[in-house]
């Protein structure tokens, strides 16, 4: 199994949760509000320096107003083609 920080489900997953951040108008700073971290937290997940574990996963997509399932299933989806 390849390291998962650079695999292309990974990237998958990252360009997932930079778009809907993108298209609700929010800034890495505002969600890192919203999640109480601090915005190098958003910085370093978005640009793949560091993995969430599922529980960040969860609150991010929640901060986002996005639905979790959804988002791993279209990276899921990667993996079965």
């Amino acid at each position: 199994m390849p390291a998962s920080l650079r695999s292309p489900r990974q990237r998958r997953l990252l360009e997932q949760l930079i778009a809907a951040r993108k298209n609700k108008g929010l800034t890495q700073a505002k969600v890192a509000e919203a999640l109480r971290r601090p915005q190098s937290f958003v910085a370093k997940y978005e640009g793949g320096e560091c993995r969430m574990d599922v529980i960040e996963f969860l609150d991010v997509a929640e901060a986002l107003e996005i639905d979790p399932c959804e988002v791993l299933a279209r990276v899921r989806r990667l993996r079965d083609r």
